[in-house]
């Protein structure tokens, strides 16, 4: 299994990368978990929007889902796409989001996206076995576990403090952990980690490695992964095009 950052900005692009959207490869199947804001332009450097089997999308933000738009826009107009709708999971409701993205009059994606809702539970991607759990978010959202060749990623989407995610991440080799909140007093609870809760997080479920994401630009990345490292040593910061092998 291999993961390339494609952009990993909390909240809205930033400066050195896109909003959050990840690419995951296994057995030449491609699966991107979010399509963030800013998103699609970085990815056309990394992979042939065409090669795309599937798309993953954790919540509904702006920030995890914006970019379908113009994922819409090169399916239909650049005349290099096969054709063919590409499977879409996301929480109930994502056609109608994302039609309106594309267009006031919200008309049909369907041409371009085939959409399944989903909810917490287990089933499979291409090779990937796949597990979700909704997290503490005031959206739906669902943090997502995947497993293929006897390798383990579980992504967090946007979350604050949450058993669920424990669980779920218990034994993962690498656990891709938002971390949007800097360390400070008085923060509103069930929205986003700080960098030493995901730290605790990663150490709870027994992870083999934490990469820190979903950081603003406006947040000093470099404190949360030392408050990260603080509690779990084995934690780096996802950067914009960096490639981990899981």
């Amino acid at each position: 299994m291999r993961l390339t950052v494609v952009g990993c900005s909390g909240s809205a692009p930033g400066p050195s990368s896109p909003a959050s959207c990840y690419l995951v490869e296994h057995e030449e199947f491609a699966l991107l978990l979010d399509l963030g804001n800013g998103s699609f332009g970085a990815l056309q450097g990394l992979i042939d929007p065409g090669r795309v089997d599937a798309v993953y999308l954790s919540h509904l933000h702006a920030d995890h889902c914006l970019d379908a738009a113009p994922f819409i826009v090169w399916h239909r107009y650049s005349g290099r796409s096969d054709g063919r709708a590409v499977p879409l999971y996301a929480p109930v409701g994502a056609d109608r989001r994302l039609a309106a993205a594309y267009d006031a009059d919200g008309g049909p994606i369907d041409d371009v996206f085939d959409v399944t809702p989903v909810g917490p539970g287990s089933w499979s991607i291409g090779p990937f076995q796949v597990r979700t759990v909704r997290t503490a978010h005031p959206v739906e959202c669902y943090a997502v576990r995947l497993t293929a060749g006897g390798r383990s990623l579980v992504y967090t989407g946007d979350t604050g403090p949450s058993d669920a995610v424990v669980e779920l991440a218990r034994g993962a080799d690498v656990l891709l952990a938002e971390a949007a909140y800097p360390d400070v007093p008085d923060l509103p609870p069930g929205l986003h980690l700080t960098g030493r809760q995901a730290g605790e997080h990663a150490a709870a479920a027994g992870v083999g490695r934490l990469l820190v994401t979903h950081v603003p630009a406006w947040v000093d990345a470099e404190a949360q992964l030392a408050d990260a490292r603080s509690v779990f040593p084995a934690a780096e910061l996802a950067r914009h095009a960096a490639v981990h092998d899981i």
